[in-house]
């Protein structure tokens, strides 16, 4: 199905909720229904080569796309949620063409976006602009994930890219966090609660 056509409408979808380490990324996207861009789908779906390549397309040919990075420290301080709704806000407000109608991929619309905003459970798999969204976001995110390897190359970020897989979680009783790693994740509280103890 592609985004409402009565409708100038954005599409926002945001990648890196799970990760024990780094930023959360929003991306919004108004595509161009006059410039179609072919294989637009759930980010996770496509491989990274591909992702690649979409996100040079979207780039190119959307009528306008905003991305929005909000930082570990900030996620630490205000929880994802809260993080992940402020960064689809900005997302939406840093949009130029302003769009008409946004579709959020998820169950929550950001308190200042409900009057034009709806939330779409598997959006990035129904509405095209929500795809694109994801791509941006996804893409912008493990770029950032596989810069910080190059600062922290014994948490292997550029492969699991702050994922709590089973080489992360052996990284961080290892070698304990690093200044990206969430504080306020599980996992990295019981790494760090030892030293914490008076």
């Amino acid at each position: 199905m592609n985004c409402f056509r009565e409708f100038l409408t954005a599409g926002v979808d945001e990648a890196g909720r799970g990760p024990l380490a780094g930023p959360v990324v929003v991306a919004a996207v108004i595509l161009d229904k006059q410039n179609a861009i072919e294989g637009l789908d759930d980010s996770k779906k496509l491989s990274a080569k591909k992702r690649e390549k979409l996100y040079d397309e979207i780039v190119s040919k959307a009528l306008g796309y905003a991305i929005v990075e909000i930082s570990h420290k900030e996620i630490d301080e205000i929880n994802i949620l809260q993080a992940t709704l402020k960064g689809m806000s900005l997302a939406v407000k840093q949009l130029s063409p302003k769009p008409e109608f946004v579709l959020i991929d998820g169950n929550k619309v950001p308190d200042d976006l409900v009057e034009i905003a709806k939330a779409v459970v598997g959006g990035d798999r129904l509405h095209k602009c929500v795809s694109a969204a994801s791509i941006l976001a996804k893409v912008t995110r493990d770029r950032i994930m596989v810069a910080f390897a190059q600062e922290y190359p014994q948490f292997g970020f550029e492969k699991h890219k702050g994922y709590p897989t089973k080489a992360h979680r052996e990284a961080l009783k290892e070698f304990g966090a690093c200044p990206i790693h969430r504080r306020s994740y599980q996992p990295v509280r019981e790494v760090l609660e030892p030293t914490q103890k008076v």
